[in-house]
C-alpha cells in the first residue's frame, strides 16, 4: 500500500499563502485518487479537496473554493495543495489521503502537517 508523507505546513499571517506537498511511495501512486482533509482542535476531520487519478477532476469544500488549488504530479508521486488568502479559520492539521475512489470511504492517511494562520 502507498505510504504518504506531508510537508510544507507552518505559521503564516492572515492573507498569506502556503503550499503543502504530499509524497507517496511505491509505483502505484497514479492508481489512487488523492485528497486533502483537515482537523482543527476540538473538531472532526473535514474534507478540503480531492483530485482523481489523472488530475482531470477536482472537488473543493465551499469554505476553500477559489482560494485553494489541488494538483498532482504522478511522475513525482506527489500531490499539492496551494493555499492562498489564508484565514485564521484555516488553522488545522492538514492530512493527505489516498483511496481507490474519490468517495474516500477507506483512505490511507499521512501523518499530517500543522498549518497555523495568525490574525
Amino acid at each position: 500500500q502507498v505510504q504518504l508523507v506531508e510537508s510544507g505546513g507552518g505559521l503564516v499571517q492572515d492573507g498569506g499563502s502556503l503550499n503543502l506537498s504530499c509524497a507517496g511511495s511505491g509505483r502505484t501512486f497514479s492508481t489512487y485518487a488523492m485528497g486533502w482533509f483537515r482537523q482543527a482542535p476540538g473538531k472532526e476531520r473535514e474534507f478540503v479537496a480531492t483530485i482523481n487519478r489523472n488530475g482531470g477532476t477536482t472537488r473543493y469544500a465551499d469554505s476553500v473554493k477559489g482560494r485553494f488549488t489541488i494538483s498532482r504530479d504522478n511522475a513525482k508521486n506527489t500531490v499539492y495543495l496551494q493555499m492562498n488568502h489564508l484565514k485564521p479559520e484555516d488553522t488545522a492539521v492538514y492530512y493527505c489521503a489516498a483511496d481507490w475512489s474519490t468517495s474516500f470511504t477507506t483512505p490511507r492517511w499521512g501523518q499530517g502537517t500543522q498549518v497555523t494562520v495568525s490574525s
